[in-house]
């Protein structure tokens, strides 16, 4: 979305990044509906009597709404009637966020599918874009294509950290920070241990951090005050499992990701990386997918072995009839922990009690990124967040981080809005 990052990505990857034509479906009840939602192909796969209900529905909820909806679950309700919401939002959302719907807030829903209901769907699927106001009338719910390197999105920071090591800078891997060090209001060094269990002090004039804040502030040295351990401590974090498969088949679906709104299986989305690019896949006789599982670290699925764990994603490509079972013939399991920063509804005045601190105590540590801003950003809007601060540090300018918004883009203070940063459902203030 950002022109500027738009240009980084064509900079450092040239030729190796191409379009990709964008194809992504729900899947419900064994049948393919488009995403973003097509109304004429949606009332095609329900059929006559759901199409007629989810209708009812729908003139029900214009002629009664929720008034002043608080909850995620009556915001979109409101915009789609309650059928259609129980189809295409109700199980996904409850799977990747682990919360009732009932209970999440309605301010995400405006922020992720504003502009979008029943009426904007159908007219989307029947009217030409030079009808709709032309293509950037399109509300950006309805994204139809995006770039992605040959190799897949690792390969930007391969090549970055190739470029870094050819000019005498190389990306250390492998390694832990254990310790922060701090003295007079500057952090001095950071301590580090290496994958023979040997630490070392790195020393530095200005640190930038990615990791989680709340990792973060516990690796103080000394620590920070007990209010600003508090607040980071308090902050949440949903984790996420992917299981890789290789399937013996050559064409599975034509679709780079499938959303899976079926209650009866713990998947959330499927990912085709053939379809990102063909060159991610060795075998043109074979097919990688990768399931995607959202869960809690605390959870029973988090401790379930590798071996459990595939064995769960063989029998639920099964159930939904992606494939059989004796075509699966490898896989491994991935685990991201906090993966994604959870809103609830206490998070911004913690993460305002951290900043703030660290703002006034510690002025050349810098947080960027998803897990160190603890804000649900995309990749681009994370990078252009280092970017920032990494002018800051090479010409003394005074950019703030926190003032980037949705679109990758940096907004001066007086038009900075609630916007910033990339909304994830919270719950309802009590």
């Amino acid at each position: 979305k950002s022109p500027e990052i738009e240009a980084l990505w064509s900079e450092v990857l040239g030729k190796e990044i191409r379009p990709v034509s964008r194809l992504t479906r729900i899947m419900y009840r064994g049948k393919f509906f488009d995403y973003p939602i097509r109304a004429s192909n949606a009332f095609l796969n329900l059929g006559p009597v759901e199409t007629a209900r989810c209708l009812i529905s729908y003139a029900q909820a214009r002629m009664r709404p929720v008034v002043d909806p608080q909850s995620f679950e009556d915001w979109v309700s409101n915009q789609f009637g309650r059928r259609l919401f129980e189809i295409f939002f109700k199980t996904y959302t409850e799977k990747v966020w682990g919360i009732p719907t009932s209970e999440l807030s309605a301010d995400w829903a405006g922020q992720r599918i504003r502009g979008l209901n029943l009426v904007e769907v159908i007219r989307n699927a029947v009217l030409p874009p030079s009808w709709r106001g032309g293509e950037h009338a399109i509300v950006k719910t309805l994204v139809d294509a995006f770039r992605y390197p040959r190799l897949g999105a690792g390969q930007m920071w391969e090549s970055v950290a190739a470029r870094l090591k050819a000019s005498g800078h190389p990306v250390r891997l492998g390694e832990e920070v254990v310790a922060v060090r701090h003295v007079g209001g500057r952090v001095l060094s950071a301590v580090v241990r290496d994958g023979t269990g040997g630490t070392l002090d790195v020393l530095g004039t200005e640190f930038i951090s990615t990791m989680p804040i709340r990792e973060l502030i516990a690796k103080l040295q000394p620590a920070a005050p007990s209010i600003v351990r508090a607040a980071a401590d308090a902050l949440g974090y949903r984790d996420f499992i992917t299981v890789n498969v290789v399937v013996d088949r050559a064409d599975v679906f034509p679709d780079q990701w499938i959303y899976v709104h079926d209650p009866g299986v713990k998947v959330g989305r499927i990912a085709n990386f053939k379809n990102f690019s063909a060159a991610m896949v060795d075998d043109s006789g074979l097919t990688g997918l990768g399931m995607e599982y959202f869960c809690f670290e605390q959870d029973g699925m988090w401790r379930w072995s590798d071996a459990e764990l595939l064995d769960m994603g063989r029998r639920e490509l099964v159930a939904l009839g992606i494939c059989r079972a004796d075509e699966v013939k490898a896989g491994m399991v991935y685990r991201q922990p906090k993966a994604y920063p959870v809103y609830d509804g206490a998070y911004l005045e913690h993460v305002a009690v951290v900043r703030e601190w660290l703002q006034r105590a510690l002025p050349n540590l810098w947080l960027v990124g998803r897990n160190g801003m603890h804000h649900y950003n995309n990749q681009d809007h994370s990078m252009m967040t280092g970017i920032l601060v990494a002018r800051n540090i090479a010409t003394g300018a005074h950019y703030d981080p926190w003032l980037v918004n949705t679109d990758a883009e940096y907004q001066e203070e007086e038009r900075a809005g609630e916007s910033a940063g990339r909304q994830v459902p919270e719950r309802i203030a009590s």
